[in-house]
């Protein structure tokens, strides 16, 4: 058995690995770079070794600095997690040549299903139904534009080395081809550093189905049944389930049959998932789901797997890393139950999904029934370098219904502050009828965005509350509220006081009955004050009282165009003098692994330009200026 594991990783899939290993009696050895020099999983693990700077390109995607970490702190074992290096299979290799266990599948196994096109060829080989495309070695703009009219619109771009969304677009209409696939080649030469992309015939009513796979060195192969990830977002998982919902036995066997022939194909060891993709207009059935992708690693889905199964697949990926055979036969295994999975991201859905940064000031997840896998705690620091997660909420029932029920409740008293986060965009999910029935696709959240993104608003009652409570010194306070002072604001009431206040930085009046003069209070956190309201949204509300003593944010003129985030720009599509349209793409910033497009507020002219290709931006930079069209 192992006896020193080094998790190559961070965040929450470091913490998660570092909790079973601590309770298989196995020391853990952690690794960070600067921006992760206090976080938990640094604080978690038995040992930590600083491998850089903050950028994960200089340190967390360094293969050498990882195994000298590991030979300096006398480890045996390293676990790569998922992301960063869990799938490259030269770094598998360099970590066996350097006599230490790798916890994952054999690199020739990683090769064999890392490049998305080789991927499916061998599938058909072993037959398993491959969605229809191309996958091409020549990839001219030319021939990939044949192909793509050849298969008809909608077609889907991905990136062959392709993974997490990353490198995918949907290509609706001829004309919008050759744009949408210089976008994807650029995102995919940055994030695999691989350009090469396959093209797929876009599904109707999609439904991403999953199944959990498992082999070992003794050539054993189980699976653990299915998983649906049909919730996402620009191709990202936010919602996961298993068993997948209006899936029949036969219809199981089918596809878990599949996924093993896929496993043994690559001679598979540890821990995998094989995607499909289903035709689900008539329902699930066997003859339209197709094979996708397979994903050598530990998927960050895998919670609800273990919820169901009663399975700790970490605990299989050490066992079996360690030469010993899978645990249970499949014969041992069944499913029990529903769980569900949330992911709770740093994020702003009222403002296109932009990334929120800072520190976590309040954080408080979940309910006493839910699981949370999470890599930060109250006072950590959500930074601009890596994927902006804060956790994943996870509730497991006897059914499906219970389990919906339990994670509306469970993302309605979510509160994160001030980090902007999605709790109650999750929460509108599952309202959703199309969920709540079943009947979802990969489709339906862009179908109800416009709903489902809307910035909550603050009920009258609760902005009542929060005057009273300001106007009364603290004396009624609501459910949440913290970090006040008295900064000399005052009010001479009256039977019946008007309240100007501030929410949010947005001015705005409460109504109140008061008798005596009181003294305010500034800086206001303002949360729910009783069950009810509690459940409806989960937002936090900053309150504060009007004051005109030259204080508060800066307001940008309407044209300026300003960066929402730390980051680096990697495109600029106009230059200064040109003529814009409202929505026209001016520049795209690149930040937490993701593209962020800058576009032009109203029709104007471009007359200042201060971004460049490639460079560093800070939070608020001016990057340029738009005048309005005259008239």
């Amino acid at each position: 058995m192992i006896q020193k594991l080094l998790i190559a990783n961070r965040g929450e899939i470091a913490c998660r690995i570092i909790r079973t290993a601590r309770a298989m009696g196995i020391a853990t050895v952690a690794v960070y770079s600067d921006a992760d020099a206090k976080a938990l999983h640094v604080r978690s693990a038995d040992e930590a070794v600083h491998i850089g700077p903050s950028p994960a390109a200089e340190s967390y995607l360094v293969g050498e600095k990882i195994i000298a970490a590991a030979k300096a702190t006398g480890a045996d074992a390293i676990h790569p997690g998922y992301g960063f290096l869990s799938e490259n299979a030269g770094f598998a290799q360099a970590v066996i040549d350097a006599g230490l266990i790798w916890v994952g599948p054999k690199p020739s196994s990683i090769e064999a299903m890392g490049l998305k096109d080789a991927a499916k060829k061998l599938m058909r080989a072993a037959g398993v139904p491959v969605t229809p495309g191309y996958e091409g070695e020549d990839q001219s703009v030319e021939r990939l534009k044949q192909e793509a009219d050849a298969i008809g619109y909608p077609v889907l771009i991905k990136a062959v080395a392709g993974g997490g969304g990353k490198g995918m677009r949907k290509v609706d209409a001829a004309e919008d081809f050759e744009a949408a696939l210089e976008s994807c080649k650029r995102e995919a030469k940055a994030s695999f550093s691989n350009d090469e992309v396959l093209l797929e015939k876009w599904i109707t009513s999609p439904r991403h189905i999953e199944v959990q796979v498992f082999g070992d060195s003794h050539g054993n192969v189980v699976h653990l049944f299915e998983r649906d990830c049909s919730l996402q977002r620009r191709h990202q998982k936010v919602i996961e389930e298993a068993p997948a919902p209006g899936m029949d036995e036969a219809t199981r066997e089918e596809i878990c049959a599949a996924a093993v022939r896929a496993a043994k194909a690559v001679d598979y060891e540890g821990a995998g998932t094989i995607e499909f993709i289903a035709d689900a207009s008539e329902g699930l059935r066997a003859d339209r789901i197709f094979f996708m992708e397979m994903n050598t690693r530990l998927q960050v889905e895998h919670p609800v797997t273990e919820e169901i199964t009663g399975v700790d697949l970490v605990e299989w990926q050490l066992r079996v890393a360690s030469g010993e055979p899978i645990p249970l036969r499949q014969e041992e295994l069944s499913i029990n139950g529903w769980a569900i999975e949330a992911r709770l991201y740093a994020e702003d859905p009222a403002k296109g999904f932009l990334p929120s940064t800072g520190r976590l000031e309040r954080l408080d997840l979940g309910t006493e029934y839910t699981r949370i896998d999470t890599g930060v705690d109250q006072g950590s620091v959500i930074s601009p370098y890596y994927d902006p997660m804060i956790a994943k909420i996870i509730y497991h029932a006897e059914d499906r219904e219970t389990a919906i029920d339990g994670m509306w409740r469970a993302c309605g008293v979510t509160i994160v502050w001030p980090v902007k986060n999605n709790a109650w965009f999750l929460h509108r999910l599952f309202s959703l009828d199309e969920f709540q029935t079943g009947a979802m696709t990969t489709a339906t959240i862009e179908e109800h965005i416009e709903a489902l993104a809307e910035a909550p608003g603050i009920a009258a009652n609760v902005l009542r509350d929060a005057a009273d409570w300001i106007v009364s010194g603290g004396k009624y306070a609501p459910a949440y509220n913290f970090r006040d002072g008295i900064k000399g604001f005052r009010l001479n009431s009256k039977a019946e006081t008007r309240v100007r206040l501030l929410v949010g930085g947005e001015e705005t009046y409460a109504d109140l009955i008061s008798s005596d003069q009181q003294t305010g209070k500034d800086g206001v956190f303002f949360g729910f004050a009783d069950d009810e309201l509690r459940y409806q949204d989960g937002t936090v509300f900053e309150v504060k009282p009007f004051r005109h003593d030259g204080t508060g944010s800066h307001h940008a003129h309407d044209g300026d165009i300003i960066a929402p985030m730390p980051g680096k720009v990697i495109a600029v599509d106009v230059a200064e003098g040109d003529t814009v349209t409202a929505g026209q793409r001016l520049l795209v910033l690149e930040a937490m692994k993701m593209e962020h497009a800058l576009t032009a507020p109203f029709d104007g002219t471009v007359t200042s330009l201060s971004a460049s290709e490639g460079a560093q931006v800070q939070v608020e930079a001016l990057l340029a200026v738009v005048e309005p069209a005259e008239g």
